[in-house]
Parts: structure tokens; C-alpha cells; sequence
């Protein structure tokens, strides 16, 4: 056997292991990207020397044989594997083979979200769900009915307009939500951790009792309708009937040519992040399904559908050490130190681990390998030890007695905190974390003044509070030669930081508020208190009665207000000394908008607006957006899966809406701002 032949039989060796993990055991050690490209790089091989290629090489089998804990049973049609497609060159590559076949046919395709998780195939007999089996090896599966008959959005029973012989497929999922709440209980119990929803998924629709399946709180989205000879439903028509039948509708979906699918592709690269479940690409499908069944099948796959895969969100890697870093309020959060991997399109080499309770519950140590991801957080994290590694005697990481930047006391400042905090009130790392908060994105957006320039500028001991770097504009000439003096800027950068810092000296109220850094005020409190207080010297005098009469300021968030205006009582006047001139909001009148006075919550999945577009939307349209439902919510938006607020506010008897319900209101309203000038909508 020669070196190639080899390297193949490894591959296929490789290949076929990981798949007993993955689909039998519920236990992979790799990220799907990593066993995605083993295999693609095997299938590469096959293809290059199809003479060397094993006959029973495991790329010829589309899953893994199915276990031995359920009745197994036939697929009538065989539920196929699709292509992958990682690049735009590819998937035109894609175009061009099947319009070979078809050379006349319009390349019209439906593209939706490739849901993660595990694929189920519903059989419907005089409209009663009779039998729901798993994908399997592709030809046979599982048939787990009783456990799919517990998932809320598979109909048991499909309406009169529907066929009386149906089959549905689709992926069951487990909400990203519904995920950590699971592991939340599994780390109580002191069980592993699910290293991912799709493994929480898989190994749920597993589950010998139907009872403990219920408990999970999975779901279903389909993505296939086989319908009875003579039926001619496209797919877009197809998943549009699912949906008025009672399925789970996708959320995100296009209609178009390639050109039109890319274009979806670039917008979901970024939206999935922020979806309640995971998803690891786009489905391509021709519309036609004529333009279907003419194109046909390979022995693995469909000729008429692709997957475009994203960058892997998920992937394994070992962590290397464990540092720990001080935040603005002292918080000392310890940092996985990892052997460098690209995730979602960059190189990571550092992942949070929250606190040292969540160190404690993970049970890592250095040298461990583990799963890490970029969700809906820019900052990767750690979510599980790869299965296995639980066992290998590794040194426990110790925990800090004193703070690592300036060797200060550390401890808890609440007895109910799970974090640990650098007691040192002049300890130099808390007031660089401030500084980078204070000219962050989200405050005043000070272009230039990031971590590595707050650094020298707190080790420089010209400062004690981030505000106090304005003192730079009172004689502009010192400050610029100031600035230029330090490592890396050069003259023109200190200029352009100084115009920087003189035009936060007017950014919105709101923007100061939050730049502040008050304990439990973020960005939304921000906006609330800037509304109520439209100055920095009236908010400074609210006592705790009067903060709590503002939209979601409760106890603690006015307790934390009072506090730290008491600990800085000269801040509106060093301000103000300082040429700082906060823009207060603009006062509207927002009583001939059509929900003036109404408090509003939004819940649930909507169909096409995501939860920020929705807020902006109610609150351009008069209405104050809270968070929680309360006594004082006057109208919910709620979408799917709306949980338990939807509960609270039928018991409330609030009013409950829906997006066709909120789209309505909008024409005539949002076509113009309310100064009358023409402006975008959204």
C-alpha cells in the first residue's frame, strides 16, 4: 500500500469513527466544521483517484446504522445527504452543472436557514400522525413517534384541506435558551454538559420515556413536503401551507436567482447569530418541482439542492492556560488562554469563562480540549469539555487570593455574588476597563482611544477618572504634545483623537449617562433616565423614590444611581468646566401617535421583524418598551415560541398582538419622521 493509499484508508478510518460518535453515540469530539472538512477532504481524495477509492468508503453512506434501542423501519424514500458549498465560486459551480442537464430551465431557487439538528421524518395517515422516524443511515431509521408526538408544533392531526397521506420532514432543535437552562439542571446534578443544542437534540429524541422528551422542550421546523402523486406545490407554497396547518415557519427565507441567494446568504452571515437556534448555513432548492424530479438524484445526493455552510460558530481546541482579567467594576473573570483557531471568520486565541463558579461547574483545567463558539456574543466562550477529557488527571486551576494587576485584597462584595472582585479602589486595571467602556461603541464612541492607549494613558498617573482625559482640550497644545509623546501615536492621531474628544463633548445625554459606568445601568436604563432627567445636574438630585418612578428602575438600579452620584457629587459642574454639554433628549409629541401611553412587551419569534426592529418600531409609533410583563404592560407583541411572558399576560388580561397586527399601524405613520422629512422605515 503506497503513501496515498494510506492517507485514505486513515481518512476513511477518521471519517467513519467520528460518524459512530456523532450518530450513534450523541458524543462527537469534533466541531461539525472539523468533521466537515475530514470528510470533504476525503471525498477530494476519492475524486482525484476514484482507482484507489475503497468501495465501502464511508462517503458512499449518507448517516451512520441506526442503534438498537428502537423499532427500526424503511424510509419509502430514501432521506438523502445535500452537498456542501463554502465559497460563491462553488455554488456557481453548482448552477453550471445542473443546467447542463437543463440548459433551458430558469434558475429560480427557494432559500432558508439549514437549521442544526437532527432530521425527522413525519408520515401523516388520514390526516393522524401515525409514525415519525429519524434519519438513520439514509435508508432506514429510528422510529421515535411517541417522543415526536411531544413536540408542540408537529400537528397530530392535520386540517381538512390537507391531504389525507402526507410525509414531512424536517430537523428538530433545541432553542439556544432552552439549551443553557438544560445544562444549567445537568450541572446541578453534576452530569455533563451537552456540548451543543444539536447534541441536546439528538440525544432527547433518544430518550426511552416520552415523559423526559416532553421535559426538554424541543422543536420542529420543516424543510420538505413529499406530497401525493399529482400534486404540483412548489416549495416556497409548500412550507407557506405548513405554516397556515400549524408547523413552525422559518423564520428567514428568499426567493430568486443566485444573485438574490447571495445577497441572503451576506445578510443571515451575521443576523443567525442573533436567532434563538443554531444554524450552520443555506439550503438552496430549485422552486420547480418538476425542474426536481427531471434532475434527479446521485446514489448520495439531490442534484437540485446545495448547502452553503457558514463559518464554523463552534470548534474544538485546548485551552493552554488561564489568566485572569479585572473589569471596570472589579470583577476579576478568569479567560481560557487556547491554541489559536479560526471561529466564524477569525483567528481566537482567548475565550471567557465567566467566573470562577462556571471554571468550577465546566471542571477545566489546562490542557483540556474543549468545544468553544461565537453565539450571539462577540467574545468567544467556553461551553463544554470535549467527552473524555473529564477523566485525564490534570493540575486544577487555583483560583486568585489577590488581585493579578495591582496585588490588592479580593472578595465578594454581596454575599449573594458568585463573582470575586479586586477590592482595591486605585487599582490601575479597574480604571482602564473604564476608560475603554467610556469611549466604547456603545458610549461615546471616541475613535482612538482603545486598550492599548488607555493603558499608557492610566500608566502615564495623569488621570484618576475617565472623564478627567477632557482636561486634554482645556490647553490643546499641551494635550496634543501630551498625546504625541506616548508609544504609537503620531501626530496627526493625536489630533484626530483630540477632535474626537471634542465632539463627544455633545453626544446625547444618554450616551453620557451610560459612559459613566454606573453599577446596573446599561444602554436601555441610559435612554430612560436621560428621558426622565434631562440633565446630568437634575438626575444627580432624584432621590430613590423619584428614580423608581422611571420605567424599569427598581430598588437595586436606584440604589446604584444614588450611590455613585453621592461618591462623585462635583461630576455636573467638572463637566461643565470641562466644555461638557450633554444633548438632552428632544422633546416630542408623541400623544397623536397611535400607542401614545402604551406600555408595551415584545416576546416570541416574529416572522419578519427581529426583537430590536420590533421595539423600534412600538416605540416610533408612541409606545414606552419594557422588558418584563408587569401589572403596568398595556399590549404584548408576541411572535412563536412567546413562553411564559405570553402566560403572565393572558392572566393579566393585557392585550396580546401579532406582527400583521403591528405592520398594520405602520403605513402612513413611519413613511415620515415626525418632523415631517422623509425617512427610512426600520
Amino acid at each position: 500500500m503506497n503513501s496515498l493509499q494510506q492517507r485514505m484508508k486513515d481518512l476513511a478510518d477518521q471519517v467513519r469513527r467520528h460518524r459512530h460518535r456523532y450518530y450513534v453515540l450523541d458524543q462527537p469530539i469534533l466541531s461539525d466544521a472539523e468533521y466537515d472538512a475530514l470528510e470533504r477532504g476525503l471525498r477530494e481524495l476519492e475524486a482525484a483517484h476514484p482507482d484507489l477509492a475503497e468501495p465501502n468508503s464511508p462517503t458512499q453512506r449518507v448517516g451512520a446504522p441506526p442503534v438498537d434501542l428502537f423499532e427500526k423501519r424503511r424510509h419509502a424514500v430514501p432521506m438523502l445527504s445535500l452537498d456542501n458549498a463554502y465559497s460563491e465560486a462553488e455554488l456557481r459551480d453548482w448552477e453550471v452543472k445542473w443546467r447542463r442537464l437543463a440548459p433551458e430551465a430558469a434558475p429560480n431557487y427557494a432559500a432558508e436557514l439549514k437549521v442544526d439538528g437532527l432530521s425527522l421524518s413525519l408520515r401523516y395517515e388520514q390526516r393522524q400522525l401515525v409514525e415519525a422516524l429519524t434519519r438513520g443511515d439514509g435508508e432506514t431509521g429510528e422510529r421515535v413517534t411517541e417522543n415526536a408526538r411531544t413536540i408542540a408544533d408537529i400537528p397530530l392531526v392535520l386540517p381538512r384541506e390537507a391531504p389525507e397521506f402526507l410525509e414531512v420532514r424536517g430537523e428538530v432543535f433545541l432553542s439556544r435558551k432552552r439549551w443553557e437552562e438544560l445544562n444549567r439542571q445537568r450541572d446541578a446534578r453534576g452530569e455533563p454538559r451537552f456540548a451543543n443544542p444539536r447534541n441536546a437534540a439528538s440525544g432527547s429524541m433518544k430518550l426511552l420515556d416520552s415523559r423526559e422528551v416532553a421535559a426538554r422542550g424541543l422543536s420542529f421546523l420543516p424543510w420538505q413536503v413529499l406530497w401525493p402523486e399529482g400534486t404540483a406545490e412548489n416549495h416556497a407554497q409548500s412550507m407557506h401551507l405548513l405554516g397556515a396547518w400549524g408547523f413552525g415557519v422559518m423564520p428567514a427565507h428568499a426567493e430568486g436567482d443566485l444573485d438574490a441567494v447571495l445577497a441572503f446568504i451576506a445578510a443571515q452571515a451575521e443576523a443567525r447569530l442573533t436567532l434563538p437556534f443554531d444554524t450552520d448555513g443555506v439550503v438552496l432548492k430549485l422552486l420547480d418541482p418538476a425542474l426536481q424530479e427531471r434532475l434527479g438524484t446521485t446514489d448520495r445526493v439531490p442534484r437540485w439542492a446545495i448547502a452553503f455552510k457558514f463559518p464554523a460558530t463552534q470548534v474544538t481546541t485546548t485551552v493552554l492556560g488561564i489568566t485572569w482579567q479585572v473589569g471596570r467594576s472589579g470583577k476579576l473573570t478568569p479567560v481560557a488562554e487556547l491554541e489559536a483557531v479560526e471561529v466564524a471568520g477569525s483567528t481566537v486565541r482567548r475565550a471567557t469563562l465567566h467566573n470562577a463558579d462556571e471554571l468550577a461547574r465546566l471542571g477545566l483545567k489546562v490542557g483540556h480540549r474543549v468545544f468553544i463558539e461565537k453565539g450571539g456574543e462577540v467574545i468567544p466562550k467556553v461551553v463544554a469539555l470535549v467527552p473524555g477529557e473529564e477523566a485525564r488527571d490534570l493540575p486544577a486551576p487555583a483560583i486568585p487570593e489577590v488581585c493579578p494587576e495591582c496585588g490588592g485584597a479580593v472578595g465578594k462584595t454581596d454575599d449573594e455574588e458568585v463573582a470575586i472582585r479586586c477590592l482595591n479602589p486605585e487599582c490601575p486595571a479597574k480604571l482602564v476597563a473604564r476608560l475603554q467602556h467610556f469611549a466604547g461603541r456603545s458610549a461615546l464612541d471616541i475613535e482612538g482611544l482603545g486598550e492599548a492607549l488607555a493603558e499608557q494613558v492610566v500608566a502615564s498617573h495623569r488621570f484618576d477618572q475617565p472623564w478627567e482625559v477632557f482636561t486634554l482640550l482645556t490647553e490643546p497644545l499641551l494635550g496634543l504634545a501630551y498625546l504625541a509623546g506616548l508609544e504609537r501615536m503620531a501626530e496627526k492621531s493625536a489630533q484626530n483623537l483630540l477632535g474626537a474628544l471634542d465632539e463627544a463633548r455633545r453626544k446625547p445625554l444618554s450616551r453620557w449617562i451610560h459612559a459613566l459606568g454606573i453599577p446596573m445601568v446599561g444602554a436601555r436604563t441610559a435612554e430612560l433616565l436621560a428621558e426622565a432627567y434631562p440633565s446630568l445636574e437634575a438626575l444627580w438630585v432624584a432621590d430613590e423614590a423619584r428614580l423608581q418612578a422611571v420605567e424599569e428602575v427598581g430598588p437595586k438600579v436606584a440604589a446604584a444611581v444614588r450611590a455613585f452620584a453621592a461618591m462623585h457629587p462635583e461630576l455636573p459642574g467638572r463637566l461643565v468646566s470641562l466644555g461638557v454639554h450633554p444633548e438632552p433628549p428632544a422633546p416630542r409629541d408623541l400623544t397623536s401617535l397611535p400607542l401614545a401611553g402604551q406600555v408595551a412587551v415584545v416576546t416570541g419569534t416574529l416572522p419578519t421583524l427581529s426583537r430590536e426592529e420590533a421595539e423600534a418600531t412600538l416605540k416610533r409609533l408612541g409606545a414606552k418598551v419594557t422588558g418584563s410583563v408587569s401589572p403596568k404592560t398595556t399590549l404584548l407583541l408576541a411572535g412563536d415560541k412567546a413562553g411564559s411572558k405570553l402566560t403572565k399576560a393572558q392572566e393579566l388580561g393585557i392585550p396580546v398582538r401579532d406582527e400583521a397586527w403591528l405592520q398594520a399601524l405602520v403605513p402612513g405613520v413611519l413613511e415620515k419622521g415626525l418632523d415631517g422629512e422623509s425617512e427610512p422605515i426600520g
